[in-house]
């Protein structure tokens, strides 16, 4: 789906359902990732702006879908659960069980944070409900910690496309570079991981 299509797709949910329109849009994107809320959520700004919505019922219902949507990968969590985690990790190449139960251990130090900023960042504002179901986080906790994150960020791209009205695609040029930024760092992080696990595996043939 090109940047128009969507655009299209959002607008004519938005048209036909009004604010819980968006608020499914905001659920599509959490299961989703390739749909961005940097379009989904200005837009809404902007329908509120011209008085096809209230501004508070699209940052209500934005941030409803964005917890149904976070509450559906955290399923996703629960059902794989943490033996079929480690026996996938033991499957895959240059990844130790060690790895996953490092994971593990720093998730059930930093879960909370982790589950609160997770929300404001890209790609990872989706992925992040995963780890919380597989590590059983309390529900009570994750639904306060999401809630809370997606209002956040939700307010700040609906009120830009409230305040910004007919310019409000100038938001998602500052969230793109935003974006860039998150992906070079994790692609350079993952890059890191494997040169010290190849290092680490070719020192360990050649003392064999």
């Amino acid at each position: 789906m090109n940047g128009n299509a969507e655009t299209s797709w959002i607008t004519g949910l938005m048209d036909t359902l009004g604010a819980p329109g968006a608020g499914l849009a905001i659920a599509a994107e959490n299961l989703f990732p390739p749909l961005p809320s940097e379009l989904i959520l200005p837009l809404a700004g902007f329908a509120a702006g011209q008085g096809r919505m209230s501004l508070y019922s699209a940052l209500a219902w934005t941030t409803l879908g964005s917890v149904l949507g976070a509450l559906a990968l955290y399923g996703v969590g629960a059902l794989l659960g943490r033996d079929r985690m480690l026996a996938i990790a033991a499957k895959l190449p240059l990844v130790k069980v060690s790895d996953v139960e490092k994971t593990e251990r720093w998730f059930q130090r930093h879960g909370n944070k982790a589950v609160f900023f997770g929300r404001m960042v890209p790609i990872f504002r989706s992925l992040i409900s995963v780890p919380a179901g597989i590590e059983r986080m309390p529900i009570p906790a994750f639904l306060v910690l999401t809630t809370l994150g997606s209002l956040i960020w939700n307010s700040i791209f609906v009120l830009a496309g409230y305040a910004l009205g007919e310019n409000w695609e100038e938001v998602t040029g500052y969230v793109d570079a935003y974006s860039k930024v998150v992906l070079v760092a994790a692609a350079l992080a993952v890059l890191a991981f494997l040169v010290v696990r190849l290092n680490k595996s070719g020192r360990g043939q050649h003392r064999g």
